[in-house]
């Protein structure tokens, strides 16, 4: 095997799925961050803003890059509501009892995804899509965007966390939660926001797992491992450490079929997070959250 080879069938498509993945464990990483507690039907709201997606695309006939921005903002309203309704009056409570209501949040998500769109696999683009040659590199336009658009989105949320007057709210709670409600912050407030980017992030995502493979209503659940994975290697707490974590899981888990059966490659996620776990478990950039 060449180096062409390598880098076309195993670490490009590494990248992407990393991508993916980062957007994912932000948001893990985020609400861990803040609220203090690991959300369980993350993959499942990911699921939700991809078959979003796909309503839209089939009712009007547009690409998914514009359906995005309406899942994005539908799965945002759909995280929020979750929040207020079943996660709000848990505030007080021991955190595993929110973590276990997030697994019955989980099922109840993907219940209704089956039951409104069907158990079986969708596209969002029927046929076959050639990738471009660049240099040898044989990439597909919408790995291109899947890249740009994890760049992008991650980007603009460091800006926001860093220069806004509400990024900088959702940092003091991260680091001091007691502190900031002292100081004036509106803990509400926060809460929303924090939900707000973390289901927006779970749409892109969706859409962007779906594009560049199929749709199906197990997705975000089969995913919610690596993600898990990507924030714990990176350092939960970290956005920068989920994007890094995410690339090494997204790379290894393609990487691994060189010497494993692919139907073991969901596993590599498992050893990462295992090993991270024994060996560091403040993860590869410890540090100040956020």
């Amino acid at each position: 095997m060449d180096l062409f080879e390598l880098l076309n069938f195993y670490v490009i498509p590494g990248i992407v799925l990393g991508s993916i993945y980062a957007l994912g464990a932000v948001g893990i990483t985020l609400i861990f961050a803040i609220l203090r507690y690991a959300h369980l039907a993350h993959g499942d709201l990911a699921t939700l803003g991809a078959f979003m997606a796909l309503a839209v695309v089939t009712a009007l006939g547009v690409s998914p890059m514009v359906a995005l921005p309406i899942a994005i903002i539908g799965t945002a309203a759909v995280a929020v509501g979750i929040d207020k309704v079943f996660y709000e009056h848990l505030r007080e409570r021991p955190k595993i009892v929110t973590v276990m209501a997030s697994l019955g949040i989980a099922l109840m998500i993907r219940a209704i995804v089956q039951v409104v769109w069907g158990v079986d696999t969708e596209t969002y683009v029927k046929g076959i899509v050639r990738p471009e040659n660049y240099f040898g590199l044989r990439i597909r336009d919408r790995e291109i965007y899947t890249v740009l658009a994890m760049l992008a989105l991650v980007g603009a949320l460091q800006v926001f966390l860093t220069q806004s007057k509400w990024g900088k709210a959702m940092r003091a709670m991260s680091d001091n939660p007691s502190l900031a409600l002292l100081s004036g912050i509106d803990n509400k407030k926060v809460v929303m926001l924090t939900w707000i980017i973390a289901g927006g992030l779970c749409a892109a995502s969706g859409v962007f797992l779906g594009l560049n493979t199929e749709l199906k209503s197990m997705m975000g659940w089969h995913m919610l491992l690596p993600m898990f994975a990507a924030a714990i290697l990176g350092g939960v707490g970290r956005v920068e450490g989920a994007v890094l974590g995410g690339l090494i899981v997204g790379i290894a888990e393609e990487l691994s079929v060189l010497i494993l059966p692919s139907e073991y490659k969901a596993a590599m996620a498992f050893a990462i997070l295992l090993f991270m776990l024994l060996v560091r478990p403040t993860g590869l950039l410890k540090g100040k959250v956020l």
